[in-house]
């Protein structure tokens, strides 16, 4: 049991009471193709597994995975419901984002403290043999460690990019500064915790540069003002994280962890980044059709969970790859990959209808999964699942809400 099994307890019982008691609980058509396509994958799973009569059902239960984070986001949106009398994007977005400054926080914490750290580690596991060993030493927040929180940090990264631009209509645009603080924040801890954060980074980087036009030269008096304030911030952290580099030997350590291949351009005059080695060399594919079309039936390395495994041992994972788009590849072929991206392309669709001014974000959140699956095979679908909770017209109310407040205050 965790966090989120518990949540998608409560989520089924919470919606069944609305659906039975209050007529507020809806199952839409979207859910029911979202549910299919999920089945898909497990189905594409099963197949694998059978076919090559292999013990590894890590995929096979992905219907059931995705109906535990849906269960789990109604919780959360009702209680933002109960809390602020509606939710929205914008109040989820800010949950969320909030819940990734406080992960960077308590890594700092953890890492710094070593009663705090002995707490933590008595009470969850999180693979922290591996995470303390001295060939790794990574920051973990709470249930937030390696690639899986970088995905996350990557998504907050972009959502706190869209809500820049997106603010300049609303009531929030008194806040900019606050929100560039968060941005700078998760960026500098999040590349500490796991450097997938930096493909967010350079996502939210790129829309920045894009919508507010300065690659034109021609930027309007809000994108002057983001800029200004960017720089700003860029003012205030840069001395500081010098500062801290100079003074503290593990910030230091971390710092040049999470921007290796800075610190390498700068002392040695070319990009160098060890992680980005060792992907070059699990770039393997399979070799025959079969596996290209249903897959090897392995998505773990098959020595921890297979004691039949008569093949040969390449590295930590099945063939020694631990690339998003391999593994789902070796684990129920070119079909489980084409499905559980499917499912991914059909979430990013149902929000894109439903919240049509938000929807630029939606292309974000897949674009941030798509291009982690270069490196690593997590997915950021419980991102979406959030947001799938949000009613439309709620959201089409508040995002007037925010307006109309924003007219009041010129």
């Amino acid at each position: 049991m965790n966090s989120k099994k518990f949540l998608a307890v409560v989520g089924v019982v919470w919606f069944l009471t609305n659906l039975g008691k209050n007529r507020t609980g809806r199952f839409s058509k979207d859910m029911i193709v979202l549910s299919l396509l999920a089945a898909s994958v497990s189905l594409a799973g099963l197949i694998a597994v059978t076919y090559n009569d292999t013990p590894d059902y890590a995929y096979v239960t992905y219907i059931t995975s995705m109906w535990v984070w849906l269960g789990a986001a109604y919780v959360v949106v009702h209680s933002i419901r109960l809390v602020h009398g509606s939710a929205s994007i914008w109040l989820a977005g800010n949950y969320f984002i909030a819940v990734c400054i406080i992960q960077c926080i308590m890594a700092l914490w953890i890492d710094s403290s070593v009663e705090l750290k002995q707490a933590i580690d008595a009470v969850i596991e999180q693979g922290q043999d591996f995470l303390n060993s001295y060939k790794v030493e990574r920051l973990y927040g709470i249930g937030a460690s390696l690639d899986v929180a970088g995905s996350r940090f990557a998504a907050a990264l972009v959502l706190l990019a869209f809500f820049q631009i997106s603010m300049e209509n609303t009531c929030f645009r008194s806040l900019r500064f606050i929100y560039l603080l968060a941005f700078v924040f998760i960026a500098i801890v999040g590349n500490m915790i796991a450097r997938t954060t930096t493909v967010g980074l350079l996502l939210a980087l790129g829309y920045l540069f894009y919508k507010s036009d300065i690659w034109r030269l021609k930027l309007s008096a809000e994108s002057r003002k983001l800029w200004l304030y960017l720089g700003g911030v860029l003012l205030i952290t840069t001395p500081l994280c010098f500062y801290l580099y100079q003074q503290d030997a593990i910030f230091r350590s971390n710092l040049r962890f999470a921007f290796e291949g800075f610190f390498s351009l700068i002392e040695k005059g070319e990009w160098q980044v060890s992680s980005n080695e060792k992907l070059q060399n699990m770039y393997v594919f399979p070799d025959n059709v079969k596996s290209w079309l249903i897959g090897d039936g392995y998505f773990s390395n098959p020595y921890n969970i297979d004691p039949y495994f008569t093949g040969r041992f390449i590295g930590g994972y099945y063939m020694g790859t631990d690339v998003g788009y391999l593994r789902f590849i070796f684990y129920s072929g070119l079909v489980g990959l084409a499905a559980i991206t499917a499912v991914l392309w059909k979430a990013c669709l149902i929000c894109r209808s439903r919240f049509n001014t938000e929807k630029e974000l939606f292309v974000l959140f897949l674009l941030v999964n798509l291009l982690v699956w270069f490196k690593v095979s997590t997915d950021i679908f419980l991102i979406f699942a959030l947001f799938l909770m949000v009613n439309q017209d709620e959201n089409d109310a508040y995002n007037r809400k925010i307006s109309i407040a924003n007219e009041n205050t010129l």
